[in-house]
């Protein structure tokens, strides 16, 4: 038996690495823009982070669409039968947009009412209100374009993502200096307002060249049949079960953030700035996720089971030894991270207090990512869900319930988080062990 290669793993996983941190990098290019601005920093900076996990929320449930196109047709690339879902594609894009435009006009409509629901109040909740209603116009933008990367990972390429999304993150970068600090008498400062429009027209780009790499290379367009593809229903369907997964996931994040919020705006900046970068962390680490979702849909579709247990650990040790070097960056400028994104002595303080506990739990993230991705390429979206709900309201709300009790504020949240991961991770590795390792 030969053995997924190290380079063949690479050639999906490294450009994936590179997409998969272009949306996370313009949150934090966002978060360090908006958090050194002269006019009200640390509010704009909570009501930035609250935006972005309301908008991340909603990105991950609609986008495990991408998931599930990815899982079928890497399998059927893998058994020879990708002419069955040529039709499937654009169906899947239509419905995408459909959804989406959907969700922004009532989102938009109630912006008010959703983030009072996160504790917002007075100048944070009218930031957070103003950013959310100009970032929201980029939802179906984001959607579409996620639905054509799954696309390009089941055919097993990811450089196509990957030249859009570091396009979409330069754009977004000098966007944001430009139109968040203005250029004198031409552009005025439009600050927090300044990086949502550079954020919205980043995602416009990463969209239009998506469509481009979509018709000129590959097998598929966008002309809709009249007649629905018969992988359309499975594909919904193994959608609906991530989506509850992602739903009990985002629910994890909005108690944390609205944990944070209820403990004052110095803690809410801090705790943006600390799930953004773990968020920065999670996508780089799920570049390796990627390879082992389109590979290992691809094995499954050649019945490759010893190959697929070999990959598992391989891809494992990669992702491993990547989040290892992320956490020695950062030991390396633990003090000089925090003044990237504010400079206020109060958000720092809280901020460097709790660091720590993101970087230790970053190899148990990289193995419950890997195992996410592996099975997701399998198609094992009910086993995913199953294991998410139970982390989250046997794992996580229970810690965070206890620790925020006896007093611990985002200590609090973060023990809660790694409790969370290890539950996560966990499972999935003993049962993988037990169904594919027999086999």
């Amino acid at each position: 038996m030969k053995k997924v290669s190290f380079s063949e793993i690479n050639k999906i996983a490294v450009p994936a690495i590179f997409a998969g941190i272009a949306e996370p990098f313009i949150s934090l290019t966002d978060m360090a823009v908006i958090g050194n601005v002269t006019l009200n920093p640390v509010e704009a900076l909570g009501a930035a982070g609250i935006v972005g996990s309301f908008l991340s929320a909603l990105i991950w449930i609609l986008a495990q669409t991408k998931t599930a196109i990815s899982t079928i047709i890497s399998q059927h690339l893998g058994a020879h039968r990708l002419f069955a879902v040529k039709t499937l594609v654009p169906q899947v894009i239509l419905l995408n947009l459909l959804i989406s435009l959907f969700l922004y006009f009532i989102t938009a409509t109630f912006a008010t009412q959703i983030f009072e629901a996160y504790e917002a109040k007075g100048l944070i909740l009218t930031y957070a209100v103003d950013y959310y209603q100009i970032r929201a116009i980029g939802l179906p933008l984001t959607l579409v374009t996620f639905a054509i990367f799954g696309v390009f990972r089941g055919l097993q390429n990811t450089y196509w993502a990957m030249k859009c999304s570091i396009t979409a993150a330069i754009i977004n970068i000098g966007l944001d200096y430009l139109l968040v600090y203005g250029l004198g008498d031409i552009i005025p400062a439009m600050h927090l307002k300044g990086a949502a429009y550079a954020s919205l027209m980043a995602q416009l780009v990463m969209l239009l060249m998506a469509v481009y790499f979509l018709i000129k290379k590959t097998p598929f367009g966008l002309k809709i049949k009249k007649s629905f593809n018969p992988k359309l229903k499975p594909l919904y369907l193994m959608a609906a079960n991530l989506f509850v997964r992602t739903a009990a996931l985002n629910f994890a994040i909005y108690l944390a953030n609205k944990y944070a919020t209820n403990y004052g705006a110095n803690y809410i900046a801090a705790q943006s700035i600390l799930m953004n970068i773990w968020l920065f962390f999670s996508f780089f680490i799920d570049g390796y996720a990627s390879a082992g979702n389109a590979i290992g849909g691809k094995l499954l579709g050649e019945k490759s089971y010893k190959k697929l247990w070999t990959l598992s650990k391989d891809i494992s040790k990669y992702a491993v030894i990547i989040a290892i070097l992320l956490i020695c960056v950062c030991v390396l400028f633990y003090n000089q991270i925090g003044l990237i994104f504010n400079k206020d002595t109060a958000v720092l303080t809280i901020f460097s207090s709790v660091f720590w506990i993101v970087l230790l739990m970053q190899p148990i993230n990289a193995i419950a990512f890997i195992y996410d991705g592996i099975f997701k390429g399998l198609g094992r979206a009910k086993l995913l869900r199953n294991v998410l709900l139970i982390a989250t309201f046997l794992g996580f709300v229970p810690t965070l319930l206890l620790t925020d009790y006896l007093g611990w504020k985002l200590y609090a949240i973060w023990a809660a988080f790694f409790v969370w991961m290890i539950l996560r991770g966990g499972i999935l590795v003993v049962y993988f062990k037990k169904h594919y390792l027999a086999k």
